[in-house]
């Protein structure tokens, strides 16, 4: 045989080899970080399920934020099963390494307790994160490991916290005052702008004009105009909406439904609920690939977690996390 078809030979089977090993190493590479509240944990999976480690952070951890890098999760470790709860909680945020899949710090709050939404700054390295005891939103450096700043919500019960662009304002789902703070970043100046009956997620538009907020006793989405800080519209929703994500193309709005209980899509343009998909259990979370095909709905009270097929409108696939692990968010490690 000549050399130049042996070469071609030998750098086809190579390459199918390293093909190869890339494939088994992107399959044992966590696909997801489940955020297991009553088991105090994070939760490592692949993309078809498999469990590749678990992390202990602390008492029923909430909410998490990856990394601008995606190296590091941040998870407030909140202390209370439930928002609702009359107790003082933790006061923690933990660090945890992605690939090492351990925690590398906890992040002291001092004061403040119960960190529930959490959020990067963008452009920075700081996180922002809401607190139920006091009610409030704080300004965390993490590599400083402390608190720097503190903000009146003037609300009750603040929620989940959205970041503009740009970092110079930052909107807050006060749910028991039934209200969205608009927060000025370097002043603390704050405008509050009513909404329906319990706000709690929201998600920005493409061009960052305008604030999708849930209303989950409302039963509808708040549009906020976000250079006016006025709400100038709302999507009726089925019940319960508690978490929101959009698509890339900014076209349909994905949530939970918590009471259906079900995922629920709202197209944009004619300002409709458009379709529902049918859950086993109440979803407590909704988040979305960043390609927009996939949203995951937790199921804590069920121990699983379902993959939604956003194109299709179906489910893809239920994980049956470990008995009392109590899913809430998962956070997407790639797409």
């Amino acid at each position: 045989m000549p050399n130049s078809a042996k070469s071609i030979r030998a750098c086809f089977a190579a390459a199918l080899l390293l093909s190869f090993c890339a494939t088994a190493a992107l399959a044992q590479n966590p696909y997801i970080a489940v955020i297991e509240k009553v088991a105090g944990a994070v939760g490592f999976y692949t993309e078809d399920g498999k469990s590749l480690g678990q992390v202990k952070v602390g008492s029923f951890p909430h909410e998490a934020v990856l990394s601008a890098d995606g190296r590091l999760l941040y998870v407030g470790v909140n202390g209370v099963l439930w928002m609702t709860e009359d107790k003082l909680g933790a006061n923690t945020i933990s660090v945890v390494d992605v690939h090492a899949m351990k925690k590398v710090a906890d992040i002291d709050l001092g004061r403040f307790h119960r960190p529930h939404g959490i959020a990067l700054v963008p452009g920075t390295n700081r996180l922002l994160a809401t607190t139920e005891r006091p009610f409030g939103l704080i300004l965390v450096d993490p590599v400083a490991r402390k608190v720097i700043r503190d903000y009146d919500v003037r609300g009750k019960s603040p929620h989940m916290v959205i970041p503009m662009p740009g970092g110079e304002w930052a909107f807050v789902s006060d749910t028991d005052s039934d209200a969205v703070a608009a927060i000025q970043l370097h002043t603390g100046a704050v405008k509050l702008i009513p909404t329906a009956a319990r706000p709690q997620g929201a998600v920005l538009s493409p061009a960052a004009d305008r604030l999708y907020v849930v209303n989950t006793d409302g039963n509808r989405i708040s549009i906020i105009d976000t250079a006016k800080q006025e709400v100038v519209g709302s999507i009726p929703t089925g019940k319960g909406p508690g978490r929101i994500a959009l698509t890339p193309d900014g076209q349909t709005l994905v949530y939970n439904l918590q009471f259906e209980p079900a995922v629920g899509f709202a197209d944009i343009p004619s300002g409709k609920q458009v379709a529902m998909v049918p859950l086993s259990g109440r979803p407590l979370s909704l988040t979305m690939t960043r390609d927009g095909r996939r949203v995951f709905a937790g199921v804590q009270d069920q121990d699983k977690l379902i993959f939604v097929s956003v194109p299709d409108r179906k489910i893809e696939r239920v994980i049956e996390l470990p008995k009392d692990s109590g899913p809430d968010p998962a956070i997407p490690l790639r797409n």
